[in-house]
């Protein structure tokens, strides 16, 4: 084998290492996972993002598809949902629908079309579905939420200005201090 033909195997071969490991660019991406990987008591898992309100009504899908978002949101799930629990009880979350905070707004040219503007028309909403057992399996509480908060812009204290996913990690946040407390404190 010549120098020039071994040079080109060790390239490909790299090239398809680096392919095969890369992470998924976009979250409609078959490679992407579409649940966390079991760790704790809050197993949490999300319908094709493909069909979440975020891209199906996207003014601007490129941008609504970008990145990791989901996994982001379902690991935070899990922490602030955990963070509810009494030791022995289990959580299961399955995200069925997710609509981010604000929308592109593509007519104010090709400077802005990438920039996610903030209305209060546009504020966030997620669906999810989710079952609560108890350290014997019984199940304490099951059922469907459907989260929004029209005042989003209105509302102060938000854990950090520059974090994309703030307002969506409050409404996580204001669902398990509710609903997840509420059940902790009535299986006592």
């Amino acid at each position: 084998m010549n120098r020039t033909t071994l040079g080109t195997v060790l390239l490909a071969s790299l090239l398809a290492i680096g392919t095969a490991s890369a992470a998924p660019r976009t979250v409609t991406d078959a490679q992407a996972p579409r649940a966390l990987q079991a760790d704790g008591p809050v197993s949490v898992r999300w319908n094709d993002p493909s069909g979440f309100t975020e891209i199906r009504r996207s003014t601007n899908r490129f941008e609504a598809e970008r990145g990791d978002w989901v996994q982001q949101l379902a690991k935070y799930v899990r922490t602030s949902a955990g963070k509810q629990l009494q030791p022995g009880q289990t959580l299961d979350v399955n995200l069925v629908d997710i609509k981010r905070a604000g929308d592109y707004e593509p007519w104010h040219g090709p400077q802005a079309r990438d920039v996610r503007i903030m209305r209060d028309i546009y504020p966030p909403r997620i669906t999810l579905q989710y079952t609560l057992k108890d350290a014997n399996g019984q199940v304490l509480d099951q059922g469907e939420a459907k989260l929004s908060d029209t005042g989003y812009l209105h509302n102060v204290g938000l854990q950090s200005d520059s974090d994309p996913l703030r307002y969506e990690k409050r409404l996580v946040d204001d669902w398990s201090r509710r609903e997840l407390a509420r059940q902790v404190t009535a299986a006592r």
